[in-house]
């Protein structure tokens, strides 16, 4: 298990070496006081001008000119192999959420590992920005003032039962699973309220309602 690296009261940005949309970065930012790198994501934090409070991983994707730009005191090698720099960075780090960006796009496998440690127990709430929505891990029960026609999609990564109140296609109880019913493409009729069993599903929600999520996650 890693040491604790990072121990902020606020919300953390995470930065990835995967893909990054325009402003992702500065947005994230915005509502965050502290950026931690996980390994190749240094390069994007430095390209926009912000040094990492920590960089943390195998550092097997960052180049010997962007080490040399990371103070030897912000930077943290963890060299096991059996985790991913994004796991690696999530279980040092502790905080009430971390938003995550640069964790989407490219490879596949990549980003499949990203949704799996999400729904572990790995450090904080997690919110991963993608280019047209936001993803997170549900809490037993949570609330978004979302509007009427916007999508919401649901994903188990385990067998989950859920509910809901303000979604078109109501979950009432309805039981969800890798491999049989999942719950994507549904839509909100305005606000919707989502209660779950236990661990295991993932949420998303059109990328604007990201300042909505954080707080729901912190609520």
């Amino acid at each position: 298990m890693n040491k604790l690296i990072v121990d902020e009261m606020e919300p953390v940005t995470l930065v990835g070496g995967g893909d990054l949309c325009k402003d992702d970065l500065q947005w994230a930012l915005s509502m965050t006081d502290c950026l931690v790198a996980a390994d190749g994501g240094a390069a994007h934090a430095l390209a926009q001008n912000h040094l990492p409070k920590a960089v943390i991983g195998d550092f097997d994707s960052i180049s010997p000119q962007i080490m040399a730009q990371i103070p030897p005191e912000r930077q943290f090698r963890v060299s096991e192999q059996d985790s991913t720099d994004f796991e690696k960075a999530l279980r040092s780090i502790r905080a009430p959420v971390v938003i995550a960006v640069g964790f989407l796009g490219g490879r596949v496998d990549h980003q499949l590992a990203v949704l799996n440690t999400l729904v572990q127990d790995i450090g904080p709430p997690c919110i991963v920005l993608g280019e047209q929505e936001v993803i997170f891990h549900l809490p037993q029960q949570v609330t978004l003032p979302l509007a009427a026609q916007e999508t919401v999609s649901l994903f188990p990564m385990r067998r989950v039962r859920a509910h809901s109140t303000g979604l078109q296609w109501q979950l009432e109880g309805l039981v969800m699973e890798p491999g049989g019913q999942i719950g994507t493409s549904n839509r909100a009729l305005g606000p919707v309220s989502i209660c779950v069993d236990g661990p295991g599903l993932l949420a998303m929600v059109p990328r604007y309602h990201l300042p909505a999520v954080l707080q729901a996650l912190q609520d």
